[in-house]
C-alpha cells in the first residue's frame, strides 16, 4: 500500500488482482481508501480521484455530521443503545448471579455478584448484544435466503471496524457487525439483504443496485438512516 495526495485528500492506494477501481471513505474521520487494479499506474487512480472529488467531501462531511457516543463507563445511569433504543445503565452489585435484563422500556439492569471487577461490566454487555443480535439475525436470513433465491452456509456475529457486514462469495458465509445490535430492525434487515445479494452480484454495480431496488425498494432510505444514527466512541480503522 502507498499513499498519494489529491489537494486536500491523502488517499490510501491498494493495488488488487481486480478489474475495477473501488473507492471508499470511512469512519470515524473519513479515511479515503482506493483499490485498484495492479497495472493501474498512479495518474490514472489520481484523475479517477479528482472525478470523485464532490462525492468525497459529501461523505466525509456526513461523519463529521454525525452523533458520537462517549467512551462508555459502564456505570449507573450511562446511555446505551439497543435496537434503536436509548436505555438508562442500572448497575445492581450485590446480585446472586451476573445477569442483564431490560426493564420497561427505560432500563438495562446490570446485575453482577459481589467483588465482580468492573473491566467484566463490558464483557458482559458485548455478549448480551451478541445473544440479542443472533436470534434478530436468524429469521431474516431463513426468510432473505428464501426472498432472493439464495444459499449461505454460515453466518456469524463479530466487531468489525470499517463494515456493517461482509460476504464471503466462496465460502458462502456472511459476517454480521456486532455494533448492528445498537440498530433498529429495518437497518439490520437493509444490512442482511445487501450482503446475501452479493452471492448474485459481487460488485456494488449496476446490477446491484437494480437487483436490491427489486428485492428491498427503500434500500437507500435505510442506508441513509444507518449512516445518520450515533456512531461508537471507538476509533474505526481498516
Amino acid at each position: 500500500m502507498h499513499q498519494i495526495t489529491v489537494g486536500q485528500y491523502t488517499i490510501d492506494v491498494v493495488k488488487k488482482d481486480i478489474k475495477n477501481l473501488h473507492l471508499a471513505v470511512y469512519p470515524p474521520n473519513g479515511r479515503i481508501r482506493i483499490a485498484a487494479p495492479k497495472q493501474l499506474d498512479d495518474e490514472t487512480i489520481r484523475l479517477h480521484i479528482v472525478s470523485k472529488l464532490s462525492w468525497i467531501k459529501k461523505q466525509i462531511t456526513k461523519f463529521e455530521q454525525a452523533d458520537r457516543l462517549s467512551n462508555r463507563d459502564y456505570v449507573t445511569g450511562e446511555s446505551h443503545y439497543l435496537e434503536g433504543k436509548r436505555y438508562l445503565l442500572n448497575v445492581i452489585t450485590d446480585a446472586s448471579i451476573n445477569q442483564i435484563k431490560l426493564r420497561g422500556k427505560t432500563y438495562i439492569d446490570l446485575y453482577e455478584k459481589p467483588g465482580t471487577p468492573n473491566w467484566h461490566r463490558p464483557m458482559m454487555i458485548q455478549e448480551w448484544y451478541r445473544a440479542r443480535l443472533k436470534a434478530r439475525i436468524e429469521p431474516l436470513i431463513i426468510s432473505w435466503q428464501e426472498a432472493i433465491g439464495v444459499h449461505i452456509n454460515d453466518w456469524a456475529v463479530k466487531q468489525m471496524k470499517t463494515k456493517w457486514g461482509t460476504c464471503n462469495i466462496v465460502a458462502k458465509r456472511i459476517w454480521i457487525n456486532l455494533e448492528l445490535a445498537k440498530k433498529p430492525d429495518d437497518c439490520l434487515e437493509y444490512i442482511i439483504v445487501h450482503e446475501l445479494m452479493h452471492l448474485l452480484e459481487k460488485h456494488h454495480n449496476d446490477r446491484f443496485k437494480s437487483l436490491m431496488d427489486r428485492c428491498l425498494p427503500d434500500w437507500r432510505v435505510r442506508k441513509e438512516r444507518l449512516n445518520k444514527l450515533p456512531l461508537s466512541h471507538e476509533e474505526w480503522e481498516y
